[in-house]
């Protein structure tokens, strides 16, 4: 009766012992919180539509994320070493994180010589929502596109055009 008595409580310590192994690789920890993304904007990368000229019916300017440039109706393209290109945002996340962007409404430039344009928030790239791969401190570019409407030249004549636009950055 020993004997058998004795195996038994070899047999329900082994069974304990299993049991407690198979919890312990069944464990899950909770992941860390997610941090705060940082979003950087300098001036000098902001959202430019270069030269051009307007003919009496006016048209529009299309900056797209890649840096290209479209112009439509009575807008012509100017060389003459303006530059133009998407606004760039730089982007410090942790990898893995979710990020949307929201475009904020319409905006108006004022000219330097009168004269006001409409400025409509493009698409950027990457598109929205895009998912983080840089490990900080490197950081996400973002681009932003846009599409100016110019008016003639009476209503928008010569000059530099500015303002200020919203985009935000949420993090999902």
């Amino acid at each position: 009766m020993n004997n058998m008595l004795a195996k038994k409580q070899i047999i329900l310590q082994v069974l304990g012992m299993l049991i407690l192994l198979i919890c312990q690789l069944h464990a899950h920890a909770q992941q860390k919180p997610p941090k705060p993304i940082s979003v950087y904007f300098n001036p000098a990368e902001g959202l430019r539509f270069g030269a051009f000229f307007q003919s009496p019916s006016g048209g529009t300017i299309t900056i797209n994320p890649s840096g290209s440039r479209i112009v439509t109706g009575g807008v012509i393209e100017a060389d003459m070493g303006y530059a133009y290109a998407p606004a760039n945002f730089e982007i410090t996340a942790e990898p893995g994180t979710l990020i949307s962007i929201v475009n904020g409404p319409d905006v108006v430039l004022n000219g330097s010589n009168g004269g006001s344009m409409t400025l409509h928030i493009g698409t950027s790239a990457p598109t929205s929502p895009l998912i983080t791969t840089a490990i900080p401190p490197i950081q996400t570019s973002v681009k932003v596109g846009g599409t100016l409407t110019v008016g003639s030249p009476v209503a928008n004549p010569s000059g530099y055009y500015t303002g200020s636009f919203i985009v935000t950055f949420m993090q999902n």
